[in-house]
């Protein structure tokens, strides 16, 4: 059974499970017609939060998501991003945003946005300056709403901070990776979205796979995306597969999939608002919509506890910490 929550103090009330469209456009992905039949099956379950992104396909995805809504639009909390390279521009510059909200308009066929967000931080713009734009863009009626995705507590406070003292709009959400395997949102990132009343819009539930139980997680994926992921190589993959046995046998003994099983921990946190799945075929979407009425007991959370320790990540690489400037650029972390 789908529930609905508010995200956050938004006043926005979504589905807990939510559509991600990352998938569309993509060799391998749903055709036009599929996509389109695929968001109204979601719709049709009571799934409302469709979230997408300016750069997913380069657009193409939300060209589909906007053709999926036509006629339905009321129904639908639309959610997009921007800020990653879309050729001619990028970050959260006044410049760039107006541009890039325009653009994502048209493509969705919209004239408005329920919620716009930032898909990276960006370290070489002002705080102010993105959150006095996109104040703007509330006040002009484009966008209902603003948040974050994939950014670090110490950001999140920052961000109010700035808007506070700027008398902007603020971020009420963000979006980050959140899973069995990736429970480090648990530590600092969650406790600051409560304290600011912000909700969390969480992705990658399976984990890139590997919680979808298959016997190859990377199978059906795109060449070459977040190979690092599934590199056996390493010892923290190798972390993963013996943490999926154990798993797979308490999915086996509650009688229910491990996707159904992934799904239920992400919606447990009382700091989640919604989870993104982001199917790739009708069939996938009925088995995580079958998964809705799945609610984990403290048993079987206290097990999963003791597979992967709450607050930690099993692979630190599956994050975008490599993104930081202080640890990118070494410079930053030496005396002089």
């Amino acid at each position: 059974m789908m529930r609905n929550r508010t995200l956050g103090t938004s006043g926005i009330a979504v589905s807990d499970i939510a559509f991600g469209a990352m998938n569309f456009g993509f060799p391998g992905g749903p055709d036009e017609d599929q996509a389109i039949a695929m968001i109204h099956r979601a719709l049709d379950a009571g799934v409302n939060l469709i979230d997408t992104a300016d750069v997913y396909t380069h657009g193409e995805s939300e060209r589909l998501v906007g053709l999926a809504v036509r006629g339905r639009r009321e129904e639908v909390v639309l959610a997009t991003k921007f800020g990653l390279p879309m050729g001619e521009g990028s970050g959260g510059s006044r410049r760039w945003i107006k541009q890039a909200v325009e653009d994502s308009l048209r493509r969705l066929g919209t004239d408005y946005l329920d919620l716009y967000q930032m898909h990276r931080p960006d370290y070489a713009t002002d705080l102010d300056e993105t959150l006095s734009a996109l104040s703007d863009l509330v006040r002009e009626g484009k966008v209902r709403a603003i948040g974050s995705s994939t950014f670090p507590a110490e950001l999140i406070v920052s961000a109010q901070w700035v808007a506070q003292r700027g008398g902007h709009h603020r971020f009420v959400t963000e979006q980050p990776r959140y899973s069995i395997f990736n429970r480090r949102p648990e530590a600092h990132v969650f406790p600051a979205l409560q304290e600011f009343g912000m909700g969390a819009l969480t992705y990658a539930p399976l984990a890139s796979g590997w919680l979808s139980g298959r016997q190859d997680p990377a199978g059906g994926r795109r060449p070459g995306l977040e190979a690092h992921v599934f590199d056996l190589g390493t010892p923290a993959n190798q972390a993963k597969i013996q943490a999926v046995e154990h798993l797979r046998e308490i999915a086996d003994g509650m009688g229910v999939p491990m996707t159904h099983l992934a799904l239920a921990f992400v919606r447990a946190h009382p700091a989640v608002s919604t989870v993104l799945i982001g199917p790739r075929t009708p069939e996938q979407l009925d088995d995580l919509l079958a998964g809705a009425g799945v609610t984990l007991g403290d048993d079987v959370l206290d097990r999963i506890d003791e597979i992967v320790a709450p607050g930690t990540d099993l692979n630190p690489a599956d994050n975008y910490d490599a993104e930081i400037p202080a640890i990118a650029d070494k410079r930053l972390r030496r005396r002089r």
